[in-house]
């Protein structure tokens, strides 16, 4: 236990010596690059100066490793997302379909249907667009990381909020 009138002394004292044990207990129980990890263990050393009031002296190592561990789980779900969005994503363009050569009419007609898909959260038009592509429910929830039932979901969702677009014109 560390004793020390100032804090911040405190906490320069607490770093040294708890900052190997964290990233060993980080990196132990969860596979992450490393740097990922080293990045989780820095955010929860911020948390824990902005919370220090409500960690009881004596704990700090189990409330950094917690901490640590949700930001290593938070951030390679992000990155997870990310590439998922990098893949699906890409900007979509009537260009990229000039085999079938629309005409005036049909033109117009797919722009307005993607603006709509456009006003979707992205979440939905991550789902809309690799349904559009023919994934099935169980492939999009494999690349995009949620469940069957959580893919099903959105794409419901998103055919709702497009038909209720459709009828306010």
């Amino acid at each position: 236990m560390i004793n020390t009138a100032d804090p911040e002394q405190h906490m320069d004292v607490l770093y040294s010596e708890l900052q190997p044990q964290l990233v060993r207990i980080v990196s132990v129980n969860l596979q992450a690059p490393e740097c990922v990890i080293e990045d989780a263990c820095q955010t929860a050393w911020g948390l824990l100066l902005a919370h220090r009031q409500a960690v009881a002296p004596g704990s700090e190592l189990g409330w950094l490793s917690t901490a640590a561990t949700r930001e290593v789980l938070r951030l390679l779900r992000r990155d997870r997302v990310a590439a998922s969005l990098a893949e699906v994503a890409a900007p979509v363009r009537l260009s990229d379909y000039r085999a079938a050569e629309p005409g005036p009419e049909r033109t117009l007609e797919l722009r307005e249907r993607l603006a709509e898909i456009r006003r979707l959260p992205i979440r939905q038009q991550r789902v809309v667009l690799l349904h559009g592509f023919g994934y099935e429910y169980e492939e999009i929830a494999s690349v995009t990381g949620e469940t069957r039932r959580t893919v099903a979901r959105q794409l419901t969702r998103a055919r709702q909020r497009l038909a209720r677009l459709a009828e306010q014109g």
